[in-house]
């Protein structure tokens, strides 16, 4: 049977001191009392049963017990510092699993994942697309970036992007005999929906007192991501969430005929459980992530 090990601070006590051969010294390394490192030292000695430092003329010197316990001493911590390096080196490289919706994957995390790839080479981005909560006990994923008012249990969520929500269509439709040059010319136009946000239409049409819209007719689908490329191709005129359709109207492919905008309550956020954040890979991508995120605010 195994004897009880002594205590570790005890032992980085006792260590510490053989090598300096002084508690002071000790004391500052470990950044403790003197006093602290002699309760430490003398409850190791009580647990061996030996004395492991001698006093002489005011010097402190390693008793016979003392000096054959000092190397095995140091080899287990010098092993146990070897591990802790190794399993921190592997954890600042290797795949990093974020999982986010397709939309947002597509049209604002892909495009800036260039800059994460050339500062951290050595991290493999995997992104898994889901519009479903996942469990990060079970699931086999390190972060997620999700919609909502940041509010999820027992989950550390860092606000990324806000959105506000305004009517997007292609250039063409701004031309023509039924050109959109006011909202009312909605009606000559095809609304496109996006099933989880059934109810924008009728909110955004109310707050620009538009009259003569039927706010359910057109085409209805169950992704952003397809409403945003529906409205590129002319089919008609989409409400755009800013951080999905921000690069499409940078890039002319969109654009967004009125100026009347409707403010929302929720946002994107970076969430994981706390623990995870201390990490080294996954704090390389969250401080990019929302350095990211803060550059493109300013330069809004």
């Amino acid at each position: 049977m195994r004897r009880t090990l002594p205590s570790l601070n005890g032992l980085r006590a006792f260590e510490s001191a053989a090598r300096y051969l002084s508690f002071t010294e000790a004391a500052k390394e470990l950044n403790v009392t003197q006093a602290a490192i002699s309760h430490q030292i003398r409850g190791l000695e009580d647990r061996l049963g030996l004395k492991l430092f001698i006093r002489r003329n005011r010097a402190l010197l390693l008793s016979e017990s003392g000096q054959a316990y000092l190397p095995g001493v140091r080899e287990a911590f010098d092993l146990l510092h070897s591990a802790t390096e190794r399993l921190l080196d592997k954890d600042a490289s290797g795949p990093l699993t974020v999982t986010t919706t397709a939309s947002f994957a597509t049209k604002w995390l892909v495009p800036k994942l260039g800059g994460f790839q050339q500062k951290h080479p050595d991290i493999d981005v995997r992104i898994s697309t889901s519009t479903t909560l996942i469990d990060f006990t079970r699931d086999d994923i390190d972060i997620g970036v999700r919609y909502g008012r940041g509010n999820w249990p027992r989950l550390n969520a860092e606000r990324l992007v806000a959105e506000d929500i305004f009517p997007v269509c292609s250039p063409a439709l701004l031309k023509g005999p039924k050109a959109i040059k006011k909202p009312a010319d909605l009606k000559h136009h095809t609304l496109i929906h996006v099933s989880t946000f059934r109810d924008d239409w009728q909110v955004w049409l109310t707050a620009a007192n538009v009259k003569g819209v039927d706010h359910t007719r057109g085409l209805h689908f169950d992704l952003p991501i397809a409403s945003i490329q529906a409205a590129i191709d002319g089919v008609g005129v989409a409400l755009g969430h800013r951080p999905l359709v921000a690069n499409d109207i940078k890039a002319g492919r969109l654009v967004a005929p009125f100026d009347v905008v409707l403010p929302s309550d929720s946002a994107y956020y970076v969430v994981a459980p706390a623990e995870r954040l201390r990490r080294p890979k996954i704090k390389a991508f969250v401080n990019w992530l929302t350095a990211t995120a803060a550059r493109e605010r300013g330069g809004s």
